[in-house]
């Protein structure tokens, strides 16, 4: 049995802001089917050790038994956390003067970033890399897998530790857009080494990023799809970061996420049953029984996600009796054009925030789910979508390109489309699949194969968590 400790910022369902936190829930339970040994290490945010038993951040030891502490840990004292459940180990870096703050992860509450992000999670990397070089509890990891930037610092640390040739480390790249910028003058407060400040290290741009001391310091790197694998090394993904992946490509896999089937499980058994969750949709939001499909979207407003070119794309859906159904939030000036936008136009209902429960309903319900992406390392939302029978219209780009059968005339020949992708992504060209979409709908025969083929699509765990186990085991046998 490999063991392996995974680290990152957020994790299902103590903390979430992106489908980073679903990947890291999901992979241990994945993995221990095809034998990993898989522990968690995630940051004691206030609201998430409010969750355990024993109550706030900072409770006193006496309430909740730590397994390691720190009288100095970048400013103060922590504590390491153990939790049990569901046959998964995870451990929380209780730090109060790092993470027992109101706001997000991230941000406060006004959106600003924390200004000491560097050093928090500086911390959280370094403790996993003590944790792999010293054990915890008699237990000690073989690999050390670390997720995007905020673990980027611990293969470094790692190697300072001299624990790097016995524990190999995997650096998994979930969006390379965000990368961990800290000004030169933080090199001796996060404890980095000098030498490692060239473009051979983790220097970029005169800055320190902790993305890019995972990319150089880990054995192994990692993406969450093969064709983002290969954007990546481009000028238009790679942000900056392509030639030190074009170095490394021998290092770097793609390796498609999935889903847990057992949490998104469609409330129907039946076609039939699909046509009633729609149904209650458009009850719900006072939408008009139009004749074109119902069209759902729930993402972050931003123009990575194409929101943008689909303000100018509607009219294509709309007047051809197609109607949208949007829950996200984000860009001020997003949310603002898409109420505006629903206000004046009675097939389009439009919800500001995000819920859960709600979001389970748009795509139990809708007939096809919009993911008009500008660049999109993976996405999960049109995973959820096939496995709903809610066909995903998407741009050609990152995991929607290996995870969308496209209704091109070869896919619809071969009876194996599973849903649509355009391209350019631009809103002329959205525009187009919209109307092909419609057209699509509009042909029952090939519209229901097409959701049987998405209801049958591989969207679980089981392949890509064959793929890391044996990933894990070769950089275990690399010691």
């Amino acid at each position: 049995m490999t063991r392996v400790l995974s680290v990152a910022s957020e994790c299902v369902p103590f903390i979430k802001t992106g489908g980073l936190a679903d990947v890291v829930g999901a992979l241990p339970g994945a993995l221990a089917r095809h034998g990993v040994d898989m522990r968690v290490l995630l940051p004691g945010y206030r609201q998430v050790l409010a969750q355990l038993p024993g109550g706030a951040p900072g409770a006193k030891p006496s309430d909740r038994a730590p397994v390691a502490e720190w009288d100095n840990l970048f400013g103060g004292f922590a504590r390491l956390i153990e939790h049990r459940a569901d046959g998964r180990v995870i451990w929380f870096l209780d730090a109060p003067h790092l993470f027992d703050r109101d706001g997000g992860p991230y941000v406060d509450r006004s959106g600003r970033d924390w200004a000491d992000n560097a050093e928090r999670f500086a911390a959280l990397s370094s403790v996993a890399a003590m944790i792999s070089a010293e054990g915890i509890g008699g237990w000690t990891p073989q690999v050390l897998h670390c997720h995007d930037w905020q673990s980027g610092f611990a293969p470094l640390y790692l190697r300072e530790l001299g624990a790097a040739p016995r524990v190999r480390s995997l650096m998994t790249i979930h969006n390379i857009a965000f990368q961990g910028m800290a000004p030169a003058s933080m090199i001796g407060p996060l404890g980095l080494p000098r030498s490692g400040f060239t473009r051979d290290g983790y220097e970029f741009w005169d800055n320190i990023s902790a993305l890019k001391a995972g990319l150089v310091y880990a054995d192994k790197l990692s993406t969450v799809s093969p064709t983002y694998a290969s954007e990546l090394m481009t000028p238009e993904f790679g942000m900056g970061l392509e030639g030190i992946l074009q170095q490394r490509q021998e290092d770097l896999v793609g390796i498609l996420n999935g889903i847990d089937e057992d949490i998104w499980t469609p409330p129907f058994k039946s076609l039939a049953g699909k046509a009633k969750c729609r149904q209650a949709l458009r009850a719900e939001f006072g939408l008009p029984d139009w004749p074109g499909p119902l069209c759902v979207l729930v993402s972050r407003l931003t123009e990575q996600k194409g929101i943008d070119i689909l303000l100018q794309a509607l009219p294509a859906l709309l007047d051809r009796g197609g109607q949208l159904i949007l829950l996200g939030s984000g860009a001020p000036e997003l949310e603002s054009a898409f109420l505006d936008y629903a206000a004046g136009h009675e097939g389009v209902a439009t919800t500001i925030g995000y819920d859960e429960a709600l979001a389970r309903r748009l795509i139990a319900g809708g007939d096809a789910i919009l993911v008009p992406s500008r660049f999109e390392p993976c996405g999960l939302t049109q995973l959820y979508g096939l496995r709903h029978g809610t066909l995903p219209l998407v741009g050609l780009t990152g995991g929607l390109a290996d995870t969308v059968i496209n209704a091109s005339p070869a896919g619809l020949a071969a009876g194996a489309a599973t849903g649509l992708q355009f391209h350019p992504i631009t809103a002329q060209a959205l525009a187009q699949a919209l109307m092909k979409l419609v057209n699509l709908f509009q042909d029952r025969e090939t519209w229901t194969r097409m959701m049987k083929n998405a209801m049958a699509a591989p969207v679980s765990w089981d392949h890509s968590a064959a793929t890391y186990a044996k990933l894990y085991a070769e950089l275990a046998a690399s010691e």
